[in-house]
């Protein structure tokens, strides 16, 4: 080792991964400079998309809009009848939980009409799905128990990897997504929309390192190619883990300018979300005119317990083990803000999360019989009545 010290190795190591990067075939981009990044307009306009860590300064507007569409129904009940809201979590293949989970909540006649469903991760991926109800729950369950990572991702060689932007390609995600979330698809969540109900991703803006909440019904409404691809690219943005998977670059416009953003998945900004902790649904409900109930399912694809394994003292399992912590207690963390925003803005609070009993351990990134287990767990947990929690682990109330 010619006695080099680690900082002598360590910096050997930077400048070769620069000069690798220098040869990089990655396109260029043309990113939003950042005094012009509130300008950057999306297909759908204002309405399509909000920051989900400060409340919209149209907001009014916005609740003005659903109150309109509410009133056009012809469901006398709209503003007098409970409200129930879904949101459903990352997680990867975990989300096969969540899938069956809803199978199983059909199944037991107690499924409620969803006034919005949020998704991030994998959850956006079967957010359009829950939105659109139980007539959807077959083409779930085929796409959480029939597919492996093959189906989904291409894997780069470590030097290709290395000179691009991720260390796969989600290019059989991409062509899934294109013939799942077609133009019957697509226009059954328009027609949603326009009747009050709301169905909204996160992604992560990296330039900005902020969450965007995206308006996918507002999107769907456009009826064009463009928006159709919009909203797929959106799913896959919010599904796309940085590093594993590439980032998705989403064109805007600055007036006559074009310029693109890179997001990623919205799981690096937070695991589950309902909508922005600043906003006050208290007077929102007012706006809109409201006086039903509302509750919130919150549907955790994970386990809320440590999943202990011993780790060897090398770089790569010393960092995924921090990694994998930091994910299970950020979300842990958002199901404790959830809960306290809707202790504070009246909701009624429900829980759902893949109990620490279940050991099963999965055998690739996408493994159709872990996967399967998992759905068929959900799925049987929910047939007969899910016995929900009514608040996060350990959460004592006076």
């Amino acid at each position: 080792m010619n006695r080099r010290s680690p900082l002598t190795l360590i910096c050997v190591l930077v400048v070769s991964i620069l000069a690798l990067q220098s040869c990089s075939s990655v396109a260029p981009r043309n990113a939003v400079p950042e005094n012009l990044v509130e300008q950057a307009a999306v297909t759908g306009g204002d309405i399509a998309r909000l920051w989900g860590d400060e409340a919209p300064s149209d907001a009014n507007a916005r609740l003005k809009l659903i109150r309109k569409q509410l009133s056009a129904n012809e469901k006398d009940d709209d503003f007098t009848r409970p409200h129930y809201y879904l949101t459903i979590s990352g997680g990867g293949a975990n989300g096969a939980f969540g899938a069956g989970l809803l199978k199983g909540w059909s199944e037991s006649g107690t499924r409620p009409e969803m006034t919005i469903v949020t998704g991030i991760s994998t959850g956006a991926l079967i957010a359009p799905f829950a939105f659109l109800g139980s007539n959807y729950d077959g083409q779930l369950e085929q796409l959480y128990t029939s597919l492996s990572t093959k189906d989904l991702i291409t894997k780069r060689s470590l030097i290709r990897g290395l000179l691009s932007d991720a260390m796969t390609d989600t290019q059989p995600l991409r062509d899934l997504l294109r013939n799942t979330v077609d133009e019957q698809m697509i226009a059954a969540i328009a027609k949603e929309y326009n009747q009050g109900r709301r169905l909204l991703i996160g992604t992560t803006n990296l330039d900005a390192k902020r969450p965007v909440i995206w308006n996918i019904g507002a999107i769907a409404a456009v009826g064009t190619e463009e928006s159709a691809q919009l909203i797929r690219d959106v799913m896959l943005a919010s599904a796309s883990i940085p590093g594993i998977f590439p980032p998705v670059r989403i064109s805007v416009r600055v007036g006559e300018r074009v310029y693109d953003e890179l997001h990623v998945d919205g799981g690096v900004a937070s695991q589950v979300f309902l909508y922005p902790a600043q906003l006050d649904l208290r007077h929102a409900k007012e706006q809109v005119g409201v006086t039903g109930t509302q509750t919130v399912y919150v549907i955790r694809n994970g386990s809320l317990q440590p999943d202990w394994s011993e780790v060897k003292p090398k770089v790569m399992p010393v960092a995924l083990s921090s990694i994998n912590t930091l994910i299970r207690t950020q979300g842990i963390g958002d199901l404790y803000r959830i809960y306290l925003g809707a202790k504070r803005d009246g909701i009624i609070y429900r829980l759902a999360y893949i109990p620490g009993d279940f050991d099963l351990e999965a055998e690739e990134e996408f493994d159709p019989k872990y996967m399967r287990a998992l759905f068929d767990l959900g799925y049987e947990m929910a047939r007969d009545g899910y016995d929900w929690e009514t608040s996060p682990p350990g959460v004592i109330l006076p």
